[in-house]
């Protein structure tokens, strides 16, 4: 789907001329009437001639200028006629511009592709080259055609860098495997490329394609896949060390930790399940990563309980001599070096029980004070290599103002390093270029300028840049200047917002610049924004009824006649002579640039006798100040307050301590209250409903493990690890300087549900061998030595 943007429509102009308009005592409305009763096209009925019936046509309309220009306005008794011409200019134009499209300073013409869902833009990329490259070659010498904005160069970037994270993750996971011997390893490998496949095929099943989230899921689903058939193998290498051929290995092996297998990947599931049901935008947004990593892992299980033992029992050779029964070089490097020192350490915690674990709930408690610390926030910025810069002039600017603050905003943009393209949209916003931006309504004092840097970008140097561009843009008079980063997520205007509930305006007005104030004071809070802080000031026409009675004029035509003298009224179209195309007729009156308030002292309206009544004897004319917008929330008026944040702040403790500094400075009237909005509106929508959710997987995770283990000790002894895995997430995000977003909780969710899995296996490992009448520390030291090496 394509669409232009920057092309003028065409239009036929009828200048009317108020002087002579006045000289020939002519109304507005007379002439509009007599140009549109002129133009018209009334289907005459049908009518039968023997045994046929034929439709009778009345065509009156317009078929070129010479016919519009000898419309007769007026006739008197000596038969003399007055002409459309005699009173107007009439000619061909263009739509007045309210928008100006540049590229890098030069006036350009956009031509905007977007894509339909489910189609591979690399292909429609490849065939969409093809169709520029013949079309630039007609183009004249004066013409060229540049490429603005190309998602298929960002998707090949991050395909490419997920691509080198996959190879990498691959090589650790190979890394890790080499205790369980070469041929072992290529069993586990071959687990990878069947589990991925098998899962692209399930998500093109469901409907998903193959985007950032999906392939994310998958790179996170890499380390998890791989689990069971871990498991299954070492557990086959181990039977085998016994002396058991490889076929018995593989089939006593598999059938021996078959159920631990299953509720594994049970858990595993239910742990992602919320989110894959987040609601709102959020749930939208992420829930291609959940499926991908539940559906490959599913398909992971299946690997690894039919095709894994299957290769097993072909590939794997026996341990027949001594110096193989205790495994390869790589398996004795790892128990002398590695599970030998955590033997050591894990016999003196069992000598030591009370002390280990006051030692690690004290410290699962101190890491939970690192949650103030690290704060929370919904999704972190875009690495995308793009700046927005947000121009605001004056309220009531018009279009050419707003343009020489831009142009002054491009040359310095030019002349920056870092920059390598500039499109400018003077009047109107940014075309969508990114999934949660949209673009503006056109108004007259604002732009948008997109800055791109080099691809080659990387998230430090383009927040730099940001910084810079912010600093020393402020000093622009008369013009309010924002430099932003796309934000990931669903779309929010602002990062923090504040409303300001209540019913009367005026009180509004004076509450919104008191929170203003109040934010401004705040260190952290950048780009304060008060909706109804700057007013416009409206001209208004204000209609003497009585007046208007006495003379036989309704209201209707007041407005009707002011609305074509200022702002023109289209009254028809001019058809071609192929009638293919059509070019709409715009009347209106002669502008005057140097007064352009003199006009309303040369309007006319016509009374319902036929007389010309100035427009000054029945209206006054006077400046207004006027709202810029009435905000409404369910239905109630509010003043919204926002800001974005400096680098280096937290979203949600700037959040509290705003509303904090509100609440404490401003004394609401009654009826009147403050709501949080922006990021954290948007984060309660985001986790709303998944409180549910929530609870249903909890159940479900205690009845897999109740059902697995038939108690509930065993049950609470795999649950208790979870809180070792978060002091580890906690204390990460705080030492990386990170924040506890939506993405950092994807990842202790997923950490969660391998902290239980491995659980799992230890457990009934463990329990497997007190059935069998080993001791309970023999056990416990058993179970820890031989899942350790899986674990790892």
């Amino acid at each position: 789907m394509g669409r232009n943007s920057g092309i003028p429509e065409k239009k036929l102009n009828i200048d009317l001329d108020l002087d002579k308009m006045q000289t020939y005592n002519i109304g507005l409305d007379q002439v509009l009437g007599l140009i549109q009763a002129n133009n018209t096209n009334i289907p005459g009925g049908e009518i039968e001639i023997g045994k046929r019936k034929y439709n009778i046509k009345t065509n009156s309309e317009f078929e070129s200028i010479e016919q519009i220009s000898n419309t007769v306005i007026k006739t008197n008794a000596e038969g003399k006629f007055t002409k459309l011409s005699d009173i107007a200019n009439i000619y061909h134009a263009e739509e007045d511009n309210d928008f100006l499209i540049r590229q890098n300073g030069k006036r350009s013409i956009w031509v905007i592709t977007a894509m339909k869902d489910k189609r591979n833009i690399i292909n429609l990329r490849k065939q969409i080259e093809t169709v520029f490259e013949t079309f630039s070659a007609s183009l004249p010498e004066s013409i060229t055609m540049s490429n603005a904005f190309d998602q298929e160069i960002g998707v090949k970037k991050r395909l490419s860098g997920l691509g080198r994270d996959f190879a990498i993750a691959i090589f650790l996971v190979l890394l890790t495997l080499l205790p369980l011997g070469t041929r072992a390893s290529l069993v586990v490998m071959i687990s990878i490329p069947l589990s991925l496949s098998i899962g692209l095929f399930a998500l093109d099943l469901m409907g998903y394609t193959l985007n950032q989230l999906s392939v994310v899921g998958m790179v996170i689903a890499l380390g998890l896949l791989v689990d069971d058939s871990i498991v299954v193998v070492e557990n086959i290498e181990r039977y085998m060390r016994k002396g058991i051929s490889a076929r018995q290995a593989a089939i006593s092996a598999t059938s021996h930790i078959m159920v631990a297998i299953l509720g594994c990947t049970a858990t595993l599931l239910l742990a992602f399940l919320p989110l894959a049901n987040l609601p709102e935008g959020s749930g939208d947004f992420i829930r291609s990563l959940p499926m991908a990593v539940m559906v490959t892992v599913t398909a992971s299980l299946f690997v690894s309980v039919t095709i894994i033992p299957f290769l097993s029992s072909i590939l794997l050779k026996g341990h027949e001599g001594a110096s193989h029964s205790e495994g390869n070089f790589f398996f004795r490097a790892f128990k002398n070096y590695i599970n030998n020192p955590y033997q050591k350490f894990l016999t003196w915690c069992m000598k030591h029980p009370a002390l280990t674990l006051i030692t690690a709930a004290a410290i699962f408690i101190a890491s939970t004070f690192l949650v103030p610390v690290i704060g929370f926030s919904l999704f972190p910025a875009s690495e995308k290599p793009i700046l927005t810069i947000d121009l605001e002039t004056e309220p009531g600017s018009n279009i050419q103002h707003t343009d020489k603050v831009a142009r002054k905003l491009e040359r310095y943009l030019f002349a920056q390093p870092e920059v390598v393209n500039v499109s400018s949209n003077i009047g109107k916003g940014n075309p969508r270029i990114y999934y949660n931006e949209f673009q503006r309504q056109n108004a007259s004092n604002q732009a948008q300028l997109m800055v791109y840097m080099s691809e080659d970008s990387h998230v430090p140097e383009i927040q730099a840049f940001a910084e810079k561009l912010r600093k020393e843009l402020v000093n622009i008079p008369g013009s309010k200047i924002e430099v932003k980063r796309f934000q990931q997520g669903p779309p929010i205007s602002a990062p923090i917002e504040m409303r300001l509930i209540g019913s009367d305006l005026d009180t509004l007005e004076a509450l919104g610049a008191k929170a203003e104030a109040i934010m401004k004071k705040i260190p952290g809070t950048l780009y304060v924004k008060n909706d109804l802080k700057y007013k416009k000031s409206d001209i208004t026409v204000t209609i003497d009824h009585d007046k208007a009675g006495l003379y036989g004029i309704t209201s209707a035509e007041v407005a009707k006649t002011v609305r074509l003298a200022i702002a023109g009224l289209e009254i028809g179209d001019l058809k071609s002579e192929e009638e293919t195309d059509e070019t709409t007729i715009k009347a209106s009156i002669i502008s005057n640039g140097e007064n352009p308030i003199d006009n309303f002292n040369k309007i006319n309206v016509t009374s319902l006798g036929g007389s010309l009544v100035p427009l000054k004897n029945i209206a006054s004319i006077s400046m207004t100040p006027s709202a810029p917008l009435i905000l409404h929330y369910n239905k109630e008026r509010y003043a919204l307050v926002s800001c974005f944040v400096e680098s280096g702040f937290n979203t949600d403790k700037l959040t509290d301590e705003i509303m904090a500094g509100i609440n404490s400075e401003i004394k609401f009237p009654a009826g009147y209250k403050l709501i949080a909005a922006g990021e954290r509106e948007s984060r309660e929508e985001s986790f709303g409903g998944i409180g549910t959710i929530i609870i249903l997987t909890v159940f479900g995770l205690l009845a897999i493990l109740i059902l697995e283990f038939r108690t509930f000790k065993s049950t609470l002894i795999v649950l208790s690890v979870i809180p070792m895995g978060i002091i580890g997430a906690f204390l990460s995000l705080y030492l990386t300087g990170e924040s506890l977003s939506f993405v950092a909780t994807v990842g202790i969710i997923a950490l969660a549900g391998i902290e239980i899995k491995n659980s799992i296996l230890m457990v009934d490992y463990t329990n497997g061998l007190r059935e069998q009448g080993m001791g309970l520390y023999e056990a416990v030291m058993d179970g820890a030595e031989t899942r350790f090496c899986q674990f790892y």
